[in-house]
């Protein structure tokens, strides 16, 4: 599976973005995607997941409220929608996709990656 991530940008705290992560490849609907994030000298974070059959959906506390993760299998693409956003979210969000077992927390729980795309929340 290969994953491209894209709607990231510079946005005003309080504002919102819709971040898109869509797959090349194998469906998506056999995996559970998931959401992380990388702000500068931090280690990469876990921001939400979504199970392959989509009844199950976790998100970090920080960002509970706040954001959204979807599916589209049909599309082969998952969003997350950020809204209230605040300066601590800069960072560069990642897609991921992994086993549809356990829905996982931590990136050792994924295979694949898309590449990144940049958020920037200005106070």
């Amino acid at each position: 599976v290969q994953l491209q991530a894209s709607g990231g940008g510079l946005v005003q705290a309080g504002g919102s973005l819709r971040l898109s992560c869509a797959a090349s490849g194998p469906t998506i609907s056999s995996y559970k995607m998931g959401w992380f994030r990388q702000a500068p000298g931090k280690e990469r974070e876990f921001v939400a997941a979504i199970s392959a059959s989509n009844n199950n959906i976790k998100y970090h506390d920080s960002v509970k409220g706040r954001f959204t993760i979807s599916r589209d299998n049909a599309k082969n693409t998952v969003y997350l929608q950020m809204d209230s956003l605040k300066p601590e979210d800069t960072a560069v969000y990642y897609c991921a996709a992994g086993d549809p077992i356990f829905l996982a927390t931590q990136p050792r729980g994924y295979w694949y990656w898309g590449q990144g795309t940049l958020v920037t929340v200005s106070s």
